[in-house]
């Protein structure tokens, strides 16, 4: 190799945490045709299995994931095996709380759903964080801050309803209906 010539780049290194196998394969699939290698997981277990052999650079991980696990604990496993890896959380369950613990654990970005391949690499490009957010003068009504306390709560409790519903005084049904209407898909 001539000094003329550098070496090609190696392509980003993906892994997607997702439960959800469908979305998972096609946002998988959209990843590769851009040039990445990804891998996907479906839990915290297969990511410490897949993080044996596999060194991402970057890591798409949904905050709700099967049998009521959190992906913030995926998200804290990636960013203490390799902090400077660029790490964007998805979440059909936005919320302030968790958008806050989602960063402070290691995310550089974190999205709600739907999002698309564009929305993803576009966060993987902001992980620096910037000045010009547009700031409003909008107070929260009433039912943003219920959906943000409860959201808190689920955080709390590792996304476990029944004890959410007992810390915040209701019924499990009645918290399963809220978060059923606000759920985004």
């Amino acid at each position: 190799m001539t000094p003329d010539t550098a070496a090609p780049a190696a392509p980003p290194q993906l892994l997607i945490v997702e439960d959800d196998g469908a979305f998972a394969r096609t946002l998988a699939r959209s990843f590769e045709r851009r040039g990445y290698t990804v891998r996907v997981a479906n839990g915290l277990e297969e990511l410490q299995a897949q993080l044996r052999t596999f060194a991402p650079t970057h890591a798409v991980v949904d905050l709700k994931l099967a049998g009521e696990a959190s992906g913030l604990a995926c998200v804290q496993a990636l960013h203490a095996h390799d902090d400077a890896m660029l790490i964007v959380v998805l979440t059909g369950f936005a919320s302030i709380a968790t958008a806050v613990e989602a960063i402070k654990l290691g995310a550089c970005h974190y999205l709600a759903k739907p999002s698309n391949t564009d929305d993803i690499e576009a966060a993987f490009g902001m992980a620096e964080g910037t000045t010009e957010v547009e700031l409003t003068n909008r107070t929260s009504s009433i039912k943003t801050l219920e959906w943000e306390r409860i959201h808190e709560t689920l955080a709390e409790t590792g996304f476990n309803i029944s004890e959410t519903a007992r810390r915040l005084g209701m019924h499990r049904r009645t918290l399963a209906r809220k978060l059923g209407k606000q759920q985004v898909k």
